[in-house]
């Protein structure tokens, strides 16, 4: 199924070098960027995790292994999609300096944090030359309103303590 030219694994398109993928993990999505050949370049953690299960030990990691390897095998049995939606705010780089960027990396050991420098930053950065990550903005203004919300019912009730103890 095409949903704005982007594809699932219900629709079998052909990715081209550079392009993000866009992978539905249960929960949240996994990114990497499309090499050619059917490769892909991901970051994954360093303790070799399927990347079943990598969501969990994800949120504390500090450290990832850049890593090539078949889409099919990084996807597994999860839809994907091709999904270059920041292509309108932020210009991608030429294909050859994506590609150079990527053999640069492959194999290193990379700093990771789920909010600030996670899977879908590592590879705008790759395409874009600048990370972006909606999915962490997202995260981030969740934890904000969280946060808000607890502080807010803590002073409320600290408040009403307070209104009860005057009249006991």
């Amino acid at each position: 199924m095409a949903l704005n030219g982007c594809f699932s694994l219900d629709y079998h398109g052909n990715p081209h070098p550079g392009d993000l993928i866009e992978v539905f993990r249960p929960g949240y999505q996994h990114w990497a960027l499309y090499l050619g050949d059917g490769y892909v370049i991901n970051i994954a953690p360093v303790d070799g995790i399927p990347s079943a299960f990598t969501s969990a030990k994800s949120v504390f990691s500090t450290k990832a292994l850049v890593k090539m390897q078949l889409l099919k095998d990084v996807v597994g049995n999860d839809k994907y999609r091709i999904n270059n939606k920041y292509d309108e705010t932020h210009p991608p780089l030429p294909v050859d300096e994506v590609m150079q960027r990527s053999e640069f990396v492959i194999g290193q050991e990379v700093a990771y944090d789920l909010l600030v420098n996670n899977c879908e930053h590592f590879v705008t950065l790759l395409r874009y030359g600048e990370g972006v990550s909606e999915q962490a903005n997202r995260a981030v203004s969740t934890i904000g309103w969280v946060t808000a919300a607890v502080g807010a019912f803590s002073f409320l009730g600290l408040f009403s303590k307070r209104q009860r103890a005057k009249y006991y």
